[in-house]
């Protein structure tokens, strides 16, 4: 059987460099495959392995005084979630673009346990606000029920958009996002500006479902891999909330626009690709500008 490891920490990190041909060197005698970022301020990881090999790695990375305490989220792999493995250093772990310096390890929204969030959902709606740190075709997958989505294409957008939830800085809030990692950084940002009662709730969205599948999150959980989305809801009541941008239909299947200067993620079902011969374009425009740039390939059946 095959496991998905998800983590991060936020932690110093003296010599990053070290650090990545350390972790090279432990998924490849593993036999590890994912995405790794690693900077100064800590580390940011999925790999996918077999059962055996992703336990063998975890006792040893779990062994470093550094990584000791890192919460560590699996779920069921499929052997092929990641073509290859890629360990980066960065700057910062998600948020190269904000231009604001933030400390997750000296400030940071208070941790609400998944156990928690539960229980205030179901005693106390309407005393909180969700707030969605995700992109927005993130959440149109899946999300937590009346969760308020910050209207952002990427989350180095966040700082601009704060503006769109000022009204809320005197009540309690609760950003939430795929692990955890973005929403660390998320809730620090808040409180810089001023956002007075702001939690996070500890291990993400994939903490939440895995103890409560099916419950307040409608819909699937987006992830960066070639799953694209995940669930802990038995098959047969799973309800999908995702809509092709082109039929409208529900569909939980993404792709990348067909336009380079375009390339733009959004949802298309199935049979619209096989209606556009294995293309997808996310609106007419960008068929037609394809087609003219590309007139040898003209003779598509429009769907858009």
């Amino acid at each position: 059987m095959f496991k998905i490891l998800l983590f991060y920490k936020y932690v110093n990190i003296d010599d990053p460099r070290a650090c990545m041909y350390e972790q090279r060197r432990l998924c490849e005698k593993f036999g590890l495959k994912g995405r790794i970022i690693i900077a100064k301020e800590g580390i940011n990881a999925t790999l996918e392995g077999t059962e055996e090999n992703t336990d063998a790695y975890l006792k040893i990375f779990l062994s470093d005084e550094c990584f000791k305490d890192t919460h560590i989220k699996r779920s069921v792999g499929t052997g092929d979630a990641f073509p290859r493995l890629s360990i980066k250093v960065r700057n910062d772990l998600v948020s190269d673009a904000f231009g604001v310096e933030l400390d997750p390890t000296k400030e940071t929204g208070k941790r609400l346990a998944p156990e928690k969030l539960n229980e205030w959902l179901e005693k106390k709606p309407g005393t909180f606000h969700i707030i969605d740190m995700r992109n927005d075709y993130e959440y149109r997958v899946g999300h937590f029920d009346g969760s308020i989505l910050m209207d952002i294409k990427n989350f180095r957008d966040l700082p601009q958009a704060l503006a769109q939830i000022a009204h809320l800085k005197n009540e309690p809030v609760v950003p939430v996002c795929t692990g955890g990692v973005r929403c660390e950084k998320a809730s620090t940002l808040l409180i810089k500006e001023g956002f007075k009662d702001v939690y996070q709730l500890d291990g993400g969205i994939v903490s939440y479902m895995e103890k409560y599948p099916g419950k307040d999150f409608r819909g699937s959980l987006y992830v960066f891999d070639n799953r694209k989305v995940m669930n802990f809801t038995d098959p047969d009541k799973h309800v999908m909330i995702g809509e092709c941008d082109i039929c409208q239909k529900h569909s939980e299947n993404y792709a990348n626009c067909s336009l380079d200067t375009c390339h733009r993620h959004f949802i298309c079902c199935e049979n619209c690709q096989n209606n556009q011969n294995g293309y997808s374009f996310c609106s007419q425009n960008c068929q037609e500008r394809y087609f003219t740039e590309n007139p040898v390939q003209a003779g598509i059946k429009s769907v858009v």
